[in-house]
């Protein structure tokens, strides 16, 4: 009998597995046909000097070895002087971006009338914000919230927080306010469907218990949606890297290829590091709050 439930055991986990390997084919089989090579070939170009010429002579490849890395992150402050402001910029925007998300989830969630026009409003953003749409947006004036001009809200936030990179921060996340609406559907969409599976009977025998709203949210709701802020927090992240408005991505030069591959490599890497960083924090936060529980 042993012997026949471990051949059982072993013969679902490889049916698991089996299953986990085809819904996972089509995106590795993508990868090694059509991003393998240029992501291969991008990194033996930023150790080269690219010279476009005619096909029938072919580009030329000078070796110039580290230079290309040294130039962007030890001779040139340039890098430096459009990535920090934009960390501390994308510090602030993620939790905003998590919360609000969150909270949206979780109205979105209840049983009243117009709950599916709404939950495609709050999705339309995601198949209307290309690139383009959103530089457009914003060069029209449309990015930022009218009330701020008008009650003078930025003169009253550097009076009372002081004329600072924090409070320059935090003014420009207003500035943009609307662009983080729009970038929040596929969040609420992400935690909407976290917060459904949560069974009702488990509210239900809170609410037996004498367990108000906020008790709820905190004992039930967070706890159970924690892997969904952990989905939420890595494609925020991504996200906000390839922001179209991305202070970093101006210093790309379209005149050398090898450059700019040296370039995407070192963004690579940042990006990789705060995302390390950001997960570090946030495992940390949820062992602590599990911990005192």
């Amino acid at each position: 009998m042993k012997t026949l439930n471990r051949k059982r055991i072993l013969s679902a986990s490889m049916i698991r597995n089996l299953e986990g390997s085809l819904f996972i084919a089509p995106w590795v089989t993508g990868f090694l046909i059509f991003l393998a090579f240029p992501l291969g070939f991008s990194f033996y170009m930023s150790f080269h000097s690219v010279t476009i010429r005619p096909l029938p002579e072919g580009n030329k490849y000078d070796p110039v070895g580290l230079n290309y890395y040294k130039e962007i992150l030890v001779d040139s402050p340039q890098l430096y002087e459009q990535l920090l402001p934009f960390l501390r910029e994308t510090v602030l925007m993620i939790p905003i971006i998590l919360i609000f998300a969150l909270m949206i989830a979780i109205l979105l969630n209840q049983d009243f009338t117009g709950r599916f026009f709404f939950r495609t409003v709050f999705f339309l953003p995601v198949i209307f914000s290309t690139g383009y749409v959103v530089t457009e947006f914003v060069t029209q004036g449309q990015g930022g919230l009218g009330f701020l001009e008008r009650f003078d809200v930025t003169n009253n936030i550097q009076q009372y927080l002081g004329d600072n990179l924090w409070t320059t921060s935090i003014i420009e996340i207003l500035n943009r306010f609307v662009l983080i609406l729009w970038y929040s559907g596929v969040q609420i969409v992400i935690f909407l469907a976290g917060r459904q599976t949560i069974s009702k009977s488990v509210y239900e025998s809170a609410r037996i218990d004498g367990a108000g709203p906020w008790e709820v949210f905190w004992k039930i709701t967070l706890p159970a949606m924690v892997p969904f802020i952990f989905l939420n927090l890595i494609f925020t992240v991504i996200n906000m890297f390839t922001f179209p408005f991305n202070p970093v991505l101006s210093i790309i030069t379209y005149s050398n290829y090898g450059f700019n591959s040296a370039f995407a490599w070192v963004y690579f890497a940042i990006i990789i590091s705060f995302l390390a960083i950001m997960l570090f924090i946030f495992t940390r936060i949820t062992k602590l709050s599990a911990a005192t529980r």
